[in-house]
């Protein structure tokens, strides 16, 4: 039996969980927070809170496994509501993320020492260094996913960018990670027995850590699920090519590279952008995101429905995990433009559903839409192909697969 824990629960985490579940080997769920299936007393909330909060529903078949820990979490919710600022932000604060992360870590590593049925834990980066640690004092096997490159060569890249950027570096926010909370991602990395990544490129920075893991497990995060009378947009003679970035608004994700393309371009492209705009100033993204169409939040099924309206998805990211909006992109009929330092690789042949281009170069961006743009067929060739591959990437087959991998190392001596 297996103890899975994560204090927010995203999409591959509630997937996870349901596949242990399919295969009898969830033992507990540990999380901060699950959303009521019965919901009436909350609507006199605010339905943009409802909507946030019904991110976190656990799915019913995983509910009867689920131990809450919401305290804290409520505290930085609310925190970031009332704008409490600075004080909710730091890495020392109980009701920060990495104080949310931290104290669901203890309180599982109590669990795991008072425990007979756990056999193996499945944990996650920048909460697993108590539960490891517990769990390898008692022969508990110990499983960790890690959604995004190795934090040294994240530094590398993210510091190289600062120096070739300086007008965009406040907006990399992971060159401020202290020097603790970067030995904590070390600890947690050497008690991992078994390291869990979804893209070839998360596996390829793992060979800068002073001790590289030995068993590392790829297994690709899937795409929504598609309805059969999904068709890629269709451009009509003369109009614009609808071009389309969704994630978060800073420089990890090339942005300025993204901005410099579409300058070349002029007329003829529009760009939108969704994403939140990140608290530290940074003018040559406001300059930017008055200049192009802009979107600071959406709903999923929202942010769904602009992609189906656009033609083309661009990623330009310069160190990523996967990028789940690659999947979701694909699944609306959309090719893609994206880097090697994403999950592009593994998920498209460059020139089939999409184009793999090389990281800071505005010039390639620029290039591939003005491909794009002079070919409707070929568009919609590599949209239909792109559908297709998203196809074949279902959480159905990330479930099953990691699952499988999970029983394999459970059942060895």
């Amino acid at each position: 039996m297996l103890l899975q824990t994560h204090p927010t629960g995203n999409a591959f985490v509630r997937n996870l969980g349901e596949g242990l579940v399919e295969e009898n080997l969830l033992s507990e769920f540990w999380t901060c927070l699950d959303y009521p299936e019965r919901d009436g007393w909350l609507r006199p909330f605010p339905q943009a809170w409802l909507r946030e909060a019904r991110r976190r529903q656990i799915s019913s078949a995983v509910k009867p496994f689920v131990h809450l820990q919401s305290l804290r979490e409520i505290g930085r919710l609310l925190g970031n509501r009332i704008n409490l600022g600075p004080w909710i932000n730091s890495e020392r604060s109980p009701f920060s993320v990495d104080g949310v992360y931290r104290a669901l870590d203890r309180r599982v590593a109590k669990r795991i020492s008072r425990s007979s049925r756990i056999r193996g834990v499945y944990s996650y980066e920048d909460g697993s260094e108590a539960t490891f640690t517990s769990a390898r004092a008692r022969g508990i096997k110990t499983f960790y996913d890690l959604p995004i490159g190795y934090w040294r060569a994240a530094r590398r890249i993210l510091e190289e960018e600062a120096e070739l950027s300086p007008d965009w570096a406040a907006t990399l926010s992971g060159n401020r990670d202290s020097e603790a909370k970067l030995a904590r991602k070390d600890r947690e990395l050497a008690l991992a027995e078994t390291v869990i990544v979804a893209s070839s490129f998360t596996r390829s920075t793992l060979s800068e850590a002073p001790h590289p893991p030995v068993d590392i497990v790829q297994v690709p995060y899937g795409a929504p699920m598609i309805e059969p009378s999904v068709r890629p947009a269709i451009r009509a003679p003369g109009s614009p090519l609808r071009v389309l970035f969704v994630g978060s608004l800073g420089q990890r994700k090339g942005l300025r590279y993204l901005f410099e393309a579409m300058n070349q371009l002029g007329s003829g492209f529009e760009l939108t952008l969704i994403g939140t705009v990140p608290a530290t100033r940074c003018d040559p993204l406001a300059k930017g995101l008055r200049r192009h169409r802009h979107i600071s939040s959406l709903p999923h099924a929202g942010i769904l429905e602009e992609m189906r309206r656009h033609h083309v998805f661009v990623f330009p990211s310069l160190f990523e995990g996967f990028g789940l909006v690659l999947t979701e992109a694909m699944a609306c009929g959309l090719p893609l433009i994206s880097t090697p330092h994403t999950a592009a690789p593994d998920l498209i042949t460059s020139g089939d559903e999409g184009f793999i281009i090389p990281i800071r170069s505005p010039e390639a961006i620029a290039q591939k839409l003005t491909e794009l743009s002079v070919d409707e067929e070929r568009r919609q060739s590599m949209a239909n192909r792109a559908l297709q591959r998203a196809r074949e990437l279902t959480w159905v087959s990330y479930r099953r697969n990691l699952v499988a991998h999970l029983r394999a190392r459970l059942n060895a001596e």
